[in-house]
């Protein structure tokens, strides 16, 4: 196997999540190259998508949602992501069981919270409520409770949230506009119910064309699923290995990796990105690979996290605050302040 120094891995990913470079590409492009997008903070897809596209516009992120293009709605790690309609509708049966575990191991909402319910009457009622309209979590709270007054309201919306194909509809997740999460299901929303289980071959493809080269731990990770090494025992990839790990990495054999001596530009990534999430062994982005990413903005320059970013906003003017994680050069500063300036 070919070894790879965590700085040819660094530039590898980079390249596959589009941040050596800004593409011409659509929005539904960029979001179904990535197998989907963080979407826990409503507006973080907007950053990730300017960040990685020539001339993106806002405006385009709110057509696809408006137009049920693009939808978003519980996924993988049972967080909120951002998909194209047609990549929630494969996704959605092959991380399921991983919202199930959200629901059944669930401290606040599953266990004996559960016990003795008929889950498949909850979630009956639940479509009936979805059908007379689109509901929040506390509408929705508030109609099971009536049906089982000896149960926790809380934990009957979280099993309909996870247990149903739930997508969460407009106005939340629209730039310049806002409101609560209002829910409904994917068959409601796009006429179009989940019949069938795609294969999760495909999916452990399409997370290695925007993630990799990547070990399986890092695959899982990305997914919330479990026992995906038969999966990959079945597909032809070829594999490197680094210096500091004995687990292979797999990687598709028709994709080449970028030269390992290139300067990556610097980028603003928005609140939990997906480049931040997806592996086990964040090394190859941060010098702290064990810690999560805080809700805050993300700066990589020469490919690594150096500082963090928050944006607040007032009547007169908007105000971007960066905070190092580190030392910066004077260059370093430099480079950030352009990037923030020419793509403003």
């Amino acid at each position: 196997m070919t070894t790879l120094s965590l700085w040819a891995l660094n530039r590898a990913t980079l390249d596959r999540q589009w941040l050596l470079e800004r593409h011409d590409a659509t929005a539904l492009e960029a979001i179904e190259h990535l197998a989907g997008m963080q979407a826990q903070a409503p507006l973080a897809p907007y950053v990730g998508l300017w960040t990685r596209l020539n001339n993106f516009q806002p405006a385009e992120l709110v057509n696809l949602l408006e137009d049920r293009q693009a939808v978003r709605g519980s996924l993988m790690r049972a967080t909120i992501h951002l998909v194209s309609s047609r990549d929630f509708l494969a996704f959605r049966p092959l991380v399921q069981p991983r919202l199930d575990r959200e629901i059944y191991q669930n401290i606040t909402y599953g266990r004996h919270r559960l016990k003795g319910l008929d889950v498949n009457a909850v979630l009956r009622a639940g479509i009936d409520r979805m059908t007379e309209s689109p509901a929040t979590a506390v509408q929705l709270r508030e109609y099971l409770g009536k049906l089982w007054p000896d149960r926790e309201p809380a934990a009957l919306a979280h099993a309909v949230r996870c247990l149903l194909p739930t997508i969460q509809i407009p106005p939340r997740g629209i730039w310049n506009k806002g409101g609560n999460p209002t829910m409904t299901t994917a068959d409601l929303w796009l006429n179009s119910p989940i019949t069938t289980k795609p294969s999760a071959e495909a999916l452990v493809l399409r997370y290695l064309t925007a993630y990799g080269p990547a070990t399986i731990a890092d695959a899982q990770t990305w997914s919330g699923l479990t026992h995906l090494s038969e999966i990959f025992d079945h597909l032809d990839l070829r594999t490197y290995t680094t210096p500091n790990s004995t687990r292979p990495l797999y990687d598709l054999p028709d994709i080449p990796l970028p030269p390992e001596d290139i300067e990556p530009p610097t980028r603003f990534l928005p609140e939990y990105d997906n480049l931040l999430l997806s592996h086990a062994d964040r090394s190859r982005f941060t010098p702290t690979p064990t810690s999560l990413p805080v809700p805050k903005g993300t700066i990589l320059h020469n490919g690594y996290t150096k500082a963090l970013w928050t944006q607040s906003k007032s009547k007169s003017q908007t105000t971007l605050q960066i905070t190092p994680t580190t030392n910066l050069t004077r260059q370093a500063w430099q480079s950030i302040e352009s990037e923030v300036h020419q793509h403003r």
